[in-house]
């Protein structure tokens, strides 16, 4: 049969408490030893007996375990004043943020039912300052994109005052009488010949001919003097009757 389980309780017959002691203080010491040796992990045991005696076990210094000891308790205690700390800091930014976003409902003029006459009269206020503020930025705005506009328009004056020297220049350089005639001839539109009506004499006829004929070969020659091999041809006389039948005109 195996072991019964034990009551863990104070045993009352000191002799017992003492052999007990004696045994579970030395297979926790034994422990301890495995446990380091096995996980090389830094222990140290303090123990006291009910009587005083101290017993103790250390892996390595019970010094130096106990100096590691009390900076690591120390770290632990201050991560908690940190951590309480930062909590509180958290809960404040937290009322923080609702004031404001009640703040802001009330400027935007909601929410307002738990104002009193003087809260309303500093929200007033202040959202008269608020109107004056933005009113002196656009006026502000306004003014900076009016001097850029005349910056512009003066670049665009002395731009277009460039441009016409520049046009003069080169007009000083090519006159338009020096232009081929070519470039005229388009414009040039020559008159239409009159139809020739019949009158009582063929010399007025043919003058009036040759007037137009003249005026017409101005118009289309304007550039150097043609070759002496071209000349200007005349119109034929055109005469309705025969040179017999206007003499005898003119005789009548």
């Amino acid at each position: 049969m195996g072991r019964g389980k034990l009551e863990i309780a104070k045993i009352e017959n000191a002799n017992s408490r003492q052999v007990t002691f004696s045994k579970r203080r030395a297979g926790l010491m034994k422990k301890a030893y495995e446990l380091s040796v096995l996980c090389e992990a830094e222990i140290a045991v303090i123990v006291f007996s009910s009587t005083g005696k101290l017993f103790e076990y250390a892996s390595s210094s019970m010094e130096q375990t106990l100096a590691r000891f009390k900076s690591s308790l120390e770290l632990q205690k201050s991560a908690v004043k940190h951590e309480k700390k930062d909590i509180q800091e958290v809960e404040c930014l937290k009322q923080e943020i609702a004031d404001l976003q009640l703040k802001n409902m009330q400027i935007m003029g909601k929410d307002l039912s738990g104002l009193g006459l003087k809260e309303l009269q500093q929200l007033e206020q202040l959202l008269n300052e608020g109107l004056l503020s933005v009113k002196d930025k656009k006026e502000k705005l306004l003014m900076e994109q009016l001097d850029l506009s005349k910056k512009k328009e003066q670049n665009v004056i002395m731009e277009n005052a460039t441009l016409r020297r520049r046009i003069e220049k080169l007009q000083s350089f090519f006159p338009l009488n020096s232009l081929p005639v070519s470039g005229y001839l388009q414009h040039e539109v020559p008159r239409k010949l009159s139809p020739i009506r019949h009158a009582s004499s063929s010399q007025d006829t043919e003058c009036q001919t040759e007037a137009e004929n003249g005026e017409l070969m101005t118009t289309l020659f304007l550039g150097p003097p043609p070759d002496n091999s071209q000349r200007k041809r005349k119109s034929p006389e055109k005469d309705n009757g025969s040179p017999s039948g206007t003499s005898g005109s003119q005789i009548e």
